[in-house]
């Protein structure tokens, strides 16, 4: 059974950086594609990033590009996202995703003081 969990979520000024981990439980880590998304107040929850099982591709949406990194141990079965400049804007709870099973992890905080 797959089981996600978050966690390295916090408070961080305007400016600074974050980085947020997904421990993944299962045998199913190395075979799997990874995601991160985010839920702001009142918005729909969006894609940021996604990364391929090897680890060899990723992607980003475009409000930060340039400013995260998505990146997975799969030795540690951890998917990371590290978020520099990080923005007031960017203030949401931080979701794993897991493609193989569609699944998402109950999410990290994330918020960004002006």
């Amino acid at each position: 059974q797959v089981q996600l969990v978050e966690s390295g979520g916090g408070l961080v000024q305007a400016g600074g950086s974050l980085r947020v981990s997904c421990a993944v439980s299962g045998s199913i880590f190395s075979f799997t594609a990874m995601g991160w998304y985010r839920q702001a107040p009142g918005k729909q929850r969006e894609l940021v990033a996604t990364i391929t099982s090897s680890g060899g591709s990723t992607n980003y949406a475009d409000s930060v590009k340039g400013r995260f990194t998505i990146s997975r141990d799969n030795a540690k079965k951890t998917v990371y996202l590290q978020m520099n400049s990080l923005k007031p804007e960017d203030t949401a709870v931080y979701y794993c995703y897991c493609n193989a099973r569609n699944m998402f992890g109950r999410g990290t905080q994330v918020t960004v003081s002006s």
